[in-house]
């Protein structure tokens, strides 16, 4: 991989995006960005932490935008991010976005592929695309509608501004604001405790809520139903439900 770093401590996997100076996403770093979340699709990790510094990825690389008017070709660009982020966020395991600087258009697209975001104090996110007459085509008007609703989501997608992060904790963008320094710290150590759960019961509940998400309820509590019982036949559940009984501290293998 070029523009990405995959790097693993335990049962956790850390994705750092490395294209200077602000990761702009281009058609490599979409590729790099995909090969490490398969990579992270591996059983043995257990949570996943995506982040990319000073800027998170403030977006889409433009001079690409330009180069497609000027041979007339079709922008492909989205759709392969917006394929790289639906594999991120299926995959069956905690995930973490931790934001520095910016995170705007495709780079909050990618951020909120994640299952959690937790933003720098000076992290600022938004969907900007609106200001260059386009919209955004990698998931954010969809994921961010289901994060803010879709009436906050029309105001941010048609006016481009950006989103300081005490906003963005406020209005459900961001999970945790942290100071810069802390940042990447605080999410290791969310995602070793993650790492130390019940893998099983984490995918099922993910699976659970995506799955019945916006569908009739009777739908949903059957979805959960069978997610339930798919979980309740995994080797953590008989670990945890003994612990709790004797009164000690689960040790969940992700099994």
């Amino acid at each position: 991989m070029e523009l990405v770093e995959y790097t693993v401590k335990g049962a956790v996997a850390l994705i750092t995006l490395t294209r200077p100076p602000v990761n702009a996403i281009n058609s490599q770093l979409i590729a790099d960005i995909d090969e490490a979340v398969g990579l992270a699709e591996d059983e043995a990790i257990r949570a996943v932490v995506i982040t990319g510094a000073p800027h998170f990825a403030a977006g889409a690389d433009i001079v690409g935008f330009q180069k497609t008017f000027d041979t007339g070709g079709s922008e492909r660009q989205a759709s392969g991010l917006g394929e790289a982020i639906s594999r991120f966020a299926n995959l069956e395991k905690p995930t973490i976005a931790a934001v520095h600087g910016f995170a705007l258009g495709g780079g909050l697209e990618l951020a909120m592929g994640a299952d959690f975001r937790y933003l720098a104090q000076s992290a600022k996110v938004g969907q900007p695309e609106i200001l260059l007459g386009i919209i955004p085509g990698a998931g954010g008007t969809q994921r961010l509608a289901r994060l803010v609703g879709p009436q906050r989501c029309k105001e941010l997608c048609l006016s481009g501004r950006h989103v300081e992060a005490t906003e963005a904790l406020s209005i459900g963008i961001a999970d945790e604001v942290v100071p810069d320094d802390e940042l990447l710290d605080v999410a290791l150590e969310a995602a070793e405790r993650f790492a130390a759960g019940p893998t099983q019961a984490y995918a099922a509940a993910k699976r659970a809520v995506s799955r019945g998400f916006d569908r009739p309820l009777e739908e949903g509590l059957s979805i959960e139903a069978e997610q339930f019982a798919r979980v309740f036949a995994s080797r953590d559940a008989q670990i945890g439900v003994a612990a709790f009984l004797a009164k000690e501290k689960p040790e969940f293998t992700g099994s």
